[in-house]
């Protein structure tokens, strides 16, 4: 059986790789974090499932076009485990070029309710509140 630092590190990890997904446009990748009735719930719209997240993010992201690649850096991450069941609450911030050099496009917090399943740990709910942006 894991102990607590090894569930809150592998938690930590799913935080993380999201962040690669999103951000290496991976989207197939970043829904398959989520439990099968998983929800992201985002300031432009919210879905719930995997293909309906990934549609959400597709959506979001635009087409694909060449693009500087964005950096979304995750910090103040505090975990409470309950057995399988997790809640997590961080802050979050998205760097990118500009024409005036590096800035930052937006930040704000997530919300995580996560949930252990098959030995993994997954989304049951992220809720992103995005207070810094243009």
């Amino acid at each position: 059986m894991p102990s607590l630092l090894e569930e809150k590190d592998a938690i930590r990890d799913v935080l993380s790789e999201y962040c690669f997904c999103i951000d290496m446009n991976r989207f197939a990748d970043m829904a398959a974090l989520f439990a099968e009735d998983g929800t992201w719930d985002t300031a432009f719209g919210k879905a719930t499932g995997r293909p309906d997240i990934e549609a959400l993010v597709r959506r979001i992201a635009g087409p694909s076009a060449p693009r500087a690649r964005p950096i979304h850096a995750v910090s103040n991450v505090v975990i409470r485990v309950d057995g399988d069941t997790a809640r997590v609450q961080s802050n979050w911030v998205l760097v990118q070029n500009s024409d005036q050099g590096p800035k930052v496009g937006s930040g704000g917090s997530y919300t995580d309710e996560m949930v252990k399943q098959g030995g993994n740990w997954l989304f049951k709910y992220r809720k992103i509140d995005r207070f810094i942006h243009d």
